[in-house]
């Protein structure tokens, strides 16, 4: 019997990762719009554009955008062994404004939902706002990405090699962690993960977590909001508020839901249910089926990512699409872990699909390297020409 053709054989791994993105933007274009879909006629037309639902219209295409055009950036000119040295990487300098952007939010950033986490770059009806932690996130895959390939034969060294990178990552973890807890928690595994990935021993590993663990808990103790979420998560009696309405929400859908646009959680019902509670409101609108058209997009993704990563050549693009793939994956596993109540309540969004333009647009950035790492390497039985990247 002849052997099936597989997906990257056919147009390559970039066309069907690009595929699977575009499906899952647009369907979070859409349910934004229906979550979205309630106007209070007192509020006008500044009301009017204060909706989540506008505003992811004018994102989607601008993340599309983002998208193509990032992924015809050579990826080696993220990583720290070009030809032009260092400084001629793009990756220290997204490091320093990440930090500064931290910086600034720390001490003048606007406050929403009781957190900090923001910087104003519009004001006005349709307010346009920055999330600096979002691309700390992503910086810091790429700087532990370049940081292992950098120093691919000594990362075993405690002192000169393992302790530098934990400092940084220490550093934007400690920016993070006294607004966005859940983002900073997230930052460290990932970190955590990649250096296991990039050959950290496993005791080195194991060494920073005497720190870690005690920090993190000082964080949870000295937060009533953050003990009462674990508290009413292993408690049987306290379910919270918002668990109890998503799970509601995701069981009335049955399995082929109330209809797109018909769900009733979303008036009043079910907060946050543009963001971090999406996709309930996909549950219960198009039910078990729509659910598992959203779960199957994100399975499509890793799978695709994974083959990605393993077809790629050089050790920098293998973890640079190691930390985006594992980046997407974990958190589009915690927050459908948290919409049908198997984690505690936390803030974080579902990739492409939940309502915010920093998220988006960084993880469509994102999306772009692995694609340019999927392109560059599709031509791999000949040396990839033009390219700055002076393999060791």
């Amino acid at each position: 019997m002849r052997n099936l053709p597989t997906p990257g054989r056919i147009f390559g791994y970039d066309f069907w990762i690009e595929a699977v993105v575009l499906l899952l933007m647009a369907t979070g274009t859409v349910f934004v719009y229906s979550a979205g879909a309630t106007v209070n006629p007192q509020a006008g037309l500044s009301g009017l554009f204060d909706f989540p639902m506008f505003k992811q219209l004018f994102f989607f295409p601008l993340a599309v955008g983002i998208l193509l055009a990032v992924s015809h950036v050579d990826y080696h000119r993220f990583d720290f062994r070009s030809r032009r040295g260092f400084a001629g990487s793009l990756t220290p300098w997204l490091l320093a404004l990440s930090t500064a952007c931290l910086l600034f939010v720390l001490f003048f950033g606007e406050q929403r939902n009781q957190a900090k986490r923001w910087m104003d770059i519009m004001p006005g009806p349709m307010y346009v706002s920055f999330q600096p932690s979002e691309l700390a996130k992503w910086v810091m895959i790429m700087f532990t990405a370049a940081y292992l390939d950098l120093f691919a034969d000594s990362i075993t060294d405690f002192k000169r090699r393992f302790l530098p990178i934990c400092a940084v990552a220490a550093l934007i973890a400690a920016l993070i962690i006294i607004e966005d807890f859940g983002t900073a928690a997230f930052i460290a595994l990932l970190t955590f993960l990649l250096l296991w990935i990039g050959g950290a021993l496993w005791w080195h590993l194991l060494t920073p977590l005497a720190l870690v663990i005690p920090g993190f808990i000082a964080a949870v103790v000295t937060s009533p909001t953050r003990i009462n979420r674990i508290r009413n998560f292993f408690s049987s009696d306290m379910i919270p508020y918002q668990a109890l309405q998503s799970l509601k929400a995701v069981s009335t859908g049955g399995l082929m839901g109330a209809g797109l646009g018909r769900g009733i959680f979303k008036y009043g019902h079910l907060p946050e249910d543009t963001t971090d509670f999406i996709f309930a409101v996909i549950s219960e609108e198009l039910g078990f089926i729509g659910a598992m058209w959203v779960l199957l997009l994100f399975v499509a993704f890793v799978i695709l990512g994974i083959r990605v990563v393993m077809r790629c050549p050089d050790r920098f693009g293998k973890l640079l699409g190691a930390g985006i793939v594992l980046a997407i994956g974990i958190q589009a596993a915690i927050n459908i872990g948290v919409v049908t109540v198997v984690l505690p309540t936390k803030g974080i969004p579902l990739p492409f699909i939940s309502a915010g333009g920093t998220s988006l647009l960084l993880t469509a950035a994102a999306t772009g390297l692995l694609l340019s790492i999927a392109r560059q390497n599709h031509n791999t039985a000949r040396p990839h020409r033009g390219t700055e990247y002076d393999p060791v």
